[in-house]
């Protein structure tokens, strides 16, 4: 086991320019609030390297610090955004506290190797910085809309109420709307009816391609690879473009020549366009499910007389069984947020929730956009976090990683 690294206090010369970035940092929210970034980002700055200068050189006392900055935060907080405000001040000021005499009293470097140079140590913490800015400004939009949903008031906005944590100033009412609503809901009805046939025959189609792609023996692999996963390459609108022509023709003959339900034939237009959008993405994750696969086993199979439609649903599928699901999930989440080539392809017969949410954000400024836009994050986070359990099981099937 390696020694720890012994920690010491670092110069000042260190410490305010470090502090001062973590200040500007933040003030580009609070700046972003009132209406200015850069007066934020300058006051953010200037404030918390003032307060680092004061608490190590006046103050002295670490615990004394931490609980003036705490206070002081919470306090100024309240006054300014209320409750909401005062409890992320109380956290605020908790963080720098705790940033200033973690960065002076050098214990930084207390989990690191004695070896590292001072330059490896600033990278080592430059690509975890760099990570968390990063996963901070994908996840703020998300969880500025969570709170809205649940807006008493038909705004896109924080209400007084809601800012003070008023119970008067939430509600379900933009839920209740959802559900009760007609035009909600056979919109909804139509993305749980187009989706999942989609995805099966995105599934079925992408792994019998990834399969047949996977042997060495078939010329132009590469070719083919890239001609398939083109959908997901090609600009969207392009796409929804050539599809509406390709289908409308496909649609009149459907419909002209064989009789076809105008409305069947509408629906089969856009779960074939959809499915199309699915496919690149099963490709891909059976594609790399395949790459460790032990090729043995089915030759194995094939010598005790399996024929080949055995082999693969006893001994191949349950294998590459994640990648299939994973590459399936994909597909669903595609289809099921998917807006533009459905207004290219499909009719108001066939108006998917992401249509309903695009109208309602162009022609009435429906809050139920907010309630629905919820619905649909935690439904992708529960997918996302079902692949992420598949691809573990399946690095354990394949010996990647420990059981």
């Amino acid at each position: 086991m390696a020694a720890l690294t012994p920690i010491s206090r670092k110069p000042m010369s260190m410490v305010l320019p470090s502090v001062a970035l973590a200040g500007a940092f933040a003030g580009i929210f609070v700046g972003a609030g009132n209406g200015s970034v850069l007066l934020g980002i300058l006051g953010g700055a200037v404030l918390i390297a003032g307060l680092a200068w004061v608490y190590i050189n006046i103050v002295k006392n670490e615990n004394l610090a931490r609980w003036i900055n705490i206070i002081g935060f919470g306090v100024v907080g309240f006054i300014v955004a209320g409750l909401m405000g005062g409890v992320l001040g109380l956290l605020g000021g908790w963080f720098f506290a705790w940033f200033i005499f973690w960065l002076y009293e050098g214990r930084y470097r207390r989990k690191l190797l004695p070896y590292l140079t001072a330059q490896q140590v600033f990278y080592h913490y430059l690509f975890r910085v760099i990570c968390g800015a990063i996963f901070v400004f994908l996840i703020t939009p998300i969880l500025v809309v969570l709170p809205l949903s649940f807006n008493a008031e038909d705004f896109f906005t924080f209400t007084p109420e809601m800012l003070r944590l008023d119970p008067e100033g939430y509600s379900l009412k933009h839920y209740r709307d959802f559900f009760t609503n007609n035009e909600w809901q056979r919109s909804f009805k139509n993305s749980l009816i187009i989706a999942p046939i989609a995805t099966v025959i995105s599934v079925t189609l992408g792994t019998l391609a990834a399969i047949g792609l996977s042997q060495s023996h078939v010329p132009g692999r590469r070719a083919i690879m890239g001609i398939l996963i083109s959908p997901m390459i090609v600009p969207l609108i392009i796409s929804a473009t050539g599809m509406f022509f390709f289908y409308s023709d496909i649609g009149r003959f459907l419909e002209g020549t064989l009789g076809m339900n105008k409305n069947f034939v509408g629906y089969l237009k856009v779960i074939l366009a959809h499915a199309v959008l699915g496919i690149p993405f099963v490709i891909i994750t059976v594609t790399a499910t395949l790459v460790g696969f032990d090729r043995s086993l089915t030759r194995a199979a094939a010598n005790m007389g399996a024929g080949p439609v055995r082999t693969f649903f006893k001994i191949q599928m349950p294998l590459i069984l994640p990648g299939v699901i994973s590459g399936g999930l994909f597909a669903f989440i595609t289809s099921f947020d998917e807006v533009v080539v459905v207004l290219f392809v499909g009719s108001a017969s066939q108006k998917t929730l992401p249509w309903q949410m695009f109208t309602g954000l162009r022609e009435q400024i429906s809050p139920t956009i907010l309630a629905v836009a919820t619905i649909l994050v935690i439904l992708s986070i529960a997918l996302l976090t079902t692949v992420e359990l598949l691809r573990r099981r399946s690095e354990r099937l394949r010996g990647l990683s420990p059981a």
